[in-house]
């Protein structure tokens, strides 16, 4: 392993491992080419769609294209495997294509309150024949998310082992809960004269009631591997991507229930809190006996608030609708969504 690489092991290993809550698969969240080291959670299968190409100049037009696939699964302790297969790339334009299996881990999330996003991956390149891998950062100021990522690179040009260095920058703009507006710059620090730094510019969607989302945007890197996603081209390309997460216990685990009657008019004191981002916002909530909490689902797609003792069940809260419960008798509530279990709560009546 290089020098580069165990100092980029030992920040991994040095990271804090802080509970952490993500939801990073939707492209509302990153950039075409900086991904901030997503993860899915345990029991979620991940595939992604990637499709980028370019057209060459008249009379032929000939449309070249990219496309990028990506499968990856949630393990525990916020970590993820899985792999990256580009039928096209610049390390490897013909046969056996470019494969890239990496592993990532995410162990914290400002999301839970810590300060910053902070996520790592490792992966092995068959078309560069070595090993690569990355650390990056991320904070969310209000609508905007800021993402850093430093990269160390096996040398596919070399025989020598020697690594390179990559480090970059993006930015994603939430203009609205479903819309947001992406950008981001990278390069080598030591870029060979026939590449360029890499680019990326476009916009993002989240699927209104459904956990998919689609990105369209131009660049001019060919892939996402790590590797392509620091190697730019003179061309500018344009492509998309799409977010098919799969929850295993949407298939497999209960049905839930449909929709709860309207409630009765609240009298009493009243908590807000929120479900948005696959997650419930305020995962411990202390209250008052005689208190009524108001769940109201800011998310994408419908979710349940269940009493892991039965004491109460929402049924399915639609996109945008509140559904409430009022606690009156002391003692410590757990509930979860029902359509995807990894979304837990507590709360506590005093």
């Amino acid at each position: 392993m290089t020098t580069s690489l165990r100092i980029m092991a030992a920040a991994v290993l040095a990271g804090c491992t802080a509970p952490a809550v993500l939801s990073g698969q939707s492209v509302l969240d990153r950039t075409p080419n900086i991904s901030g080291d997503w993860v899915v959670r345990l029991g979620v299968i991940q595939f992604n769609f990637q499709h980028r190409f370019d057209a060459s100049p008249p009379p032929a037009r000939k449309v070249t294209n990219y496309p990028t696939f990506v499968m990856a699964a949630g393990l525990p302790v916020h970590t993820m495997i899985g792999f990256t297969y580009s039928t096209n790339s610049l390390l490897a334009p013909g046969y056996p294509n470019e494969w890239e299996f990496f592993a990532r881990w995410h162990p914290v999330a400002q999301e839970t309150g810590a300060p910053i996003d902070f996520g790592a991956a490792i992966a092995y390149n068959n078309a560069a024949k070595g090993v690569d891998g990355e650390v990056s950062i991320a904070r969310r100021f209000g609508p905007v998310r800021l993402i850093g990522v430093a990269r160390a690179l096996s040398d596919p040009y070399t025989t020598s082992g020697s690594a390179q260095v990559a480090l970059g920058a993006g930015a994603s703009f939430k203009v609205l809960r479903w819309l947001a507006i992406q950008g981001d710059y990278a390069s080598l620090t030591n870029l060979p004269p026939e590449q360029k730094a890499t680019w990326s510019a476009g916009f993002a969607i989240g699927i209104p009631t459904t956990p998919h989302s689609l990105a369209l945007f131009a660049s001019n890197a060919v892939t996402s591997t790590l590797q392509g996603a620091s190697r730019g081209r003179d061309q500018v390309l344009y492509g998309f991507e799409f977010t098919v997460p799969l929850t295993l216990s949407r298939w497999f685990g209960h049905k839930p229930k449909p929709a709860a009657p309207a409630a009765a008019p609240v009298t009493g004191p009243v908590a807000n809190t929120v479900i948005n981002r696959m997650a419930f916002t305020q995962p411990r909530i202390e209250v008052a006996a005689g208190t009524t909490i108001m769940w109201k689902n800011d998310d994408q797609l419908a979710h349940t608030v269940t009493a892991t003792g039965k004491d109460f069940d929402s049924g399915m809260i639609d996109p945008g609708s509140s559904w409430s419960h009022t606690f009156n008798q002391p003692g410590t509530f757990t509930y979860y969504c029902t359509p995807h279990p990894f979304m837990k709560g507590t709360v506590v009546v005093k």
